[in-house]
């Protein structure tokens, strides 16, 4: 056996299925699907590692050292199955610990704390590729005979699944196998192999009995496990996990707000002020992130004749120095005691018993303040607009933005536990938000191209496509602000809820 050194990354982008064991593959020629070949059939042996409170699993992140197959190695999987899933590989090594630069990506999910095997799977895999007819790979597919074990309380489970994972093919591909295996009695969605083997034991460490607050905690734990989840996506750039990771801070902190009567006050606001550190090292990268498209975007759309100079030009270089500062404070930050022990002490708020006693329409009633304090906000702000002698601008409007934000995450809670009414209040609040989003947006366009603007005229370039920019940015804000009312009376005929009047 070969040992090479250096990780690698791939994307997946699979489709999952549960089947019964006499689970017979159906005929997928057709439809672009050329030939098959013969099955290769596979014996694959996989150890998984976490932590005894399960904490990567918990995070949807799977670290792993398996045999056989042509990608034998050191995996770390992010993300949960069934869909776009990052794995980090690794060549095999002689030794039986997980190597140095996996575990510095599980670092924070882990907590520091070290990890050792938790459950073996082996594997009885019989694999198909699926080629058009020029031979192209379009996917391949994985009829799996699985047994599972938990190596810590002795647990055994098997199951039969199937896995089609694209190659060089498109989502059509996996639409058209989907289609087939199903009408041949395969299901849609099976879990991750570990999820599966840990199933009971996670059951046990994720159970939260608050009392009447129990929905708080356990929206509060599924939020701080999303946050886990897509730090190593975050810590890469990725601009889906960035964002993504910063929504999971901003649900955190508002959740400590409006439910803060919950956990000892002083704990509580030391918390929010640490997620708030975190957000702002998040905040550098996706403000780059975001700006830098929009404002390029902006730039093409411009007739040749208003585009004066290497606008272009300097836009990029300016939001790609950025960008590469925030992503080096972001890494630091990910990497430093600080956050681990961020992440310790939001362990401890969310799995502790609740510092107060509730009755069960508290938690209704926080809700209600949270969204009626929203809609004072955004009915004061405009008011202040149709008065007038305060431009589109006015700061009133960021803080209605805020407080949707932390109405709409206040009524989440209710939507987990299968509130159809939340839903679609939750619906009706993130169009709103997402309007004063946009608003705020071309607020903070608008300051970036004066500032901009400003930089090109002191080294005497020329700053008249700043301007015309400029002038746009405040129409379309303008624009916005007209839309407001109608999408706020949207909203609120979505409060149908008793818990809402």
């Amino acid at each position: 056996m070969g040992y090479e050194w250096g990780m690698r990354t791939v994307v997946e982008r699979e489709r999952k299925f549960e089947c019964p064991a006499d689970f017979q593959v159906p005929d997928l020629l057709g439809d672009g699907i050329a030939a098959l070949g013969d099955p290769v059939v596979i014996k694959l042996d996989a150890t998984y590692y976490d932590t005894p409170r399960l904490r990567l699993t918990r995070g949807a992140l799977a670290l792993r050292r398996r045999t056989g197959g042509a990608d034998q190695g050191w995996h770390l999987k992010v993300g949960a199955a069934g869909g776009a899933r990052t794995e980090h590989q690794r060549a095999l090594t002689r030794g039986r610990q997980p190597p140095a630069d996996l575990m510095r990506l599980v670092r924070g999910a882990s907590r520091g704390e070290p990890v050792e095997p938790v459950a073996r799977v082996e594997t009885r895999r019989r694999e198909w590729q699926l080629r058009d007819a020029d031979g192209v790979v379009l996917a391949s597919l994985a009829d799996d005979a699985v047994v599972g074990h938990d190596l810590v309380d002795g647990g055994r489970t098997a199951w039969h699944e199937i896995e089609v994972e694209l190659v060089d093919g498109d989502e059509e591909v996996l639409d058209e196998v989907e289609r087939r295996l199903r009408a041949a009695g395969a299901v849609p969605g099976s879990p991750a192999k570990i999820r599966r083997v840990l199933d009971d034991r996670l059951r046990d460490l994720t159970a939260i009995d608050a009392g009447a607050a129990t929905p708080v905690f356990a929206y509060a734990a599924a939020t701080r496990d999303s946050l886990v989840a897509h730090e190593p996506a975050a810590r890469a750039g990725d601009v889906d996990g960035v964002h993504d990771m910063r929504v999971a801070v901003r649900r955190l902190r508002s959740t400590f707000r409006s439910f803060r009567a919950l956990w000892d006050q002083d704990r509580i606001e030391g918390v929010r002020a640490e997620l708030k550190w975190l957000g702002e090292q998040l905040g550098g990268v996706r403000d780059a992130q975001v700006m830098g498209p929009r404002l390029a975007r902006a730039v093409r759309l411009e007739p040749d004749d208003l585009v004066l100079g290497p606008v272009a030009a300097d836009l990029a270089e300016h939001f790609a120095a950025d960008e590469s500062a925030a992503l080096t404070r972001l890494r630091r930050a990910l990497s430093s005691p600080r956050y681990v022990e961020l992440l310790s002490t939001l362990d401890d708020v969310v799995e502790a018993p609740p510092a107060t006693e509730v009755g069960p329409r508290w938690v209704n009633k926080r809700i209600h303040r949270a969204v009626r304090r929203a809609d004072g906000l955004l009915d004061t702000a405009l008011e202040r607009q149709s008065d007038g002698g305060v431009g589109d601008d006015d700061p009133a409007l960021h803080e209605a933005r805020k407080a949707y934000k932390r109405g709409r995450y206040a009524v989440e809670v209710r939507q987990r536990s299968g509130d159809k009414g939340a839903k679609r209040l939750v619906r009706g609040l993130k169009g709103l938000q997402d309007l004063l989003g946009d608003h705020q947006d071309s607020v903070i366009t608008r300051q970036v191209l004066r500032d901009l603007g400003e930089r090109a005229y002191a080294r005497r370039a020329n700053a008249f496509t700043y301007g015309v920019l400029y002038a746009e940015q405040a129409a379309h804000g303008r624009s916005l602000v007209a839309k407001l009312p109608a999408a706020q009376a949207k909203a609120r005929r979505r409060k149908s809820r008793r818990w809402l009047r």
